[in-house]
């Protein structure tokens, strides 16, 4: 009845497109989990406007990524679906091997797909998108064929073609300034949008989809000397003994301690973009009607590419199916609706579709965003709960990063963790282990014959393939019964 109740009075207000909310949604690309000082007390980097942002909304303490890279994730923000769905199951168009070939990759996002900023401009939304977009290599796949009135700087590259510095050699964003910052660019288009946008008296959706933190590791300079003076007084190793991942990969070393003078540029460039956007948000007087959300697309990069975070005491990083490449720092805030706090309830990318159509009062589209959860009933009760189970992932490739072919089920505090090239299992008590180092699979062999059923029967559901082996002889191993 609560909830009822909380719908109609939503419906009530929201009567006219333009009593409906608008919609900022920042994406960060690469920020780890324990990156933001809302999530990290301790972290050597200086977030004061995503904290900010957290004390006044909910923070997702168990946020996750759909997958521990970055397309396969935004394709589930767009849609509310599972990537393996479309075998969209790696960043486009990863397909390195290792023991196994790595199984079929679909290399874009459907144009059949009906996008969150598609269903928005259908009720009278304007739209637009800035930065890192990845779902498609060509441009009819790209942010204007999807939704989106505007497009500034989306195209088919992962990293920034020309680097943070103009000429950015993005065919997307022109009239660039010598010596510009991509990230403050990217932030100044978007109150510029904004302001637009608002003026025409319509709602709108911001998607700042940030460059930040991906590689190249590059930021300006003053900021890089701040951090170098800052890293003097941080003691210790800043990595752990190498490891070997997979048959025939190179060996891996975890940063296991944050003080990457760069890198913490980077992360404090993308603080005080959310900063200018938000405090537009204000100058507009429009913060108590407008949704904010936060997120990454995967883990902080650990173990590889320069290795310039660290994501301890969550094991792994971007690339893995440990808690360091898929848990995300995870914010919503509606100041009309949303009661600030703390939420420790699992949610993942698949939600926001649908907790956005649910929070503008617009209908859900079901057969659509078809794993996705609206979260409103833990925006308002950060102790309620929402009717899902468990959540998923599937990710068989060879990652970059080093990561194994693997899936994974969280079912409450326990996660189990299945390693394609040999079946192997591992299961691990979230609650009481975070970091992943205590296995209990030989120890709760019930508690293994729950959730492994259940992992491969979403195999089934979402027609997951799997490793293939080389030479075109079929697949390797597969889970019995998918």
């Amino acid at each position: 009845m609560h909830r009822l109740a909380l719908l109609f009075s939503l419906v009530a207000l929201l009567t006219t497109s333009q009593a409906r909310p608008n919609i900022v949604f920042f994406l960060v690309d690469d920020l780890g989990y324990m990156d933001i000082g809302a999530y990290n007390p301790k972290t050597f980097y200086e977030t004061p406007n995503v904290d900010q942002l957290a004390a006044g909304g909910v923070r997702f303490t168990d946020g996750y990524a759909a997958n521990p890279v970055c397309s396969p994730t935004r394709y589930s923000i767009m849609t509310g679906k599972y990537p393996s769905r479309v075998d969209a199951t790696n960043w486009f168009s990863g397909r390195r091997s290792g023991l196994f070939n790595p199984a079929p990759l679909h290399s874009n996002m459907p144009l059949a797909e009906v996008t969150l900023a598609e269903a928005l401009k259908q009720n009278g939304y304007q739209t637009a998108f800035l930065g890192k977009w990845h779902l498609g290599p060509t441009e009819e796949f790209w942010p204007e064929k999807q939704g989106f009135d505007v497009n500034k700087g989306g195209h088919s590259r992962g990293s920034p073609p020309g680097g943070y510095f103009s000429p950015y050699k993005n065919p997307r964003l022109k009239n660039e300034k010598p010596g510009e910052y991509l990230t403050e660019r990217l932030s100044r288009e978007a109150t510029g949008i904004m302001r637009e946008f608002h003026a025409k008296g319509d709602p709108f959706l911001i998607y700042l989809s940030f460059y930040n933190v991906h590689t190249p590791l590059q930021a300006p300079k003053e900021l890089v000397a701040k951090y170098q003076k800052k890293a003097q007084d941080v003691k210790g190793a800043e990595f752990g003994p190498e490891e070997q991942v997979w048959p025939g990969g190179k060996k891996r070393q975890v940063r296991i301690l944050q003080k990457h003078a760069t890198y913490a540029a980077m992360v404090e460039s993308m603080d005080t973009a959310v900063g200018r956007v938000l405090n537009q948000v204000k100058q507009l007087g429009i913060e108590k009607n407008t949704i904010i959300c936060f997120t990454s697309d995967n883990g902080g990069l650990s173990t590889s590419e320069g290795s310039p975070t660290s994501n301890l005491p969550l094991r792994g990083g971007k690339g893995w199916l440990y808690e360091g490449g898929i848990r995300e720092p995870f914010i919503i805030s509606y100041p009309s609706v949303v009661k600030p706090g703390t939420c420790n309830h699992p949610v993942i990318s698949t939600d926001f579709y649908p907790t956005l159509l649910e929070l503008t009062g617009l209908p859900l589209k079901k057969k659509q965003h078809l794993d996705g959860v609206s979260l409103l009933p833990l925006l308002k009760d950060n102790q309620g709960s929402i009717n899902r189970d468990a959540i998923y992932w599937h990710y068989p490739h060879y990652s970059n990063q080093g990561g194994f072919p693997g899936g994974a089920i969280r079912n409450g505090n326990f996660k189990l963790v299945e390693r394609y090239e040999t079946g192997e299992v591992n299961l691990y008590n979230l609650k009481e282990d975070p970091g992943e180092r205590l296995d209990l699979a030989g120890k709760m062999p019930d508690k293994v014959k729950d959730m492994r059923p259940k992992l491969h029967g979403w195999y089934r559901e979402v027609n997951a393939k799997f490793l293939k082996v080389k030479g075109n002889s079929g697949e390797a191993w597969r889970p019995p019964g998918s």
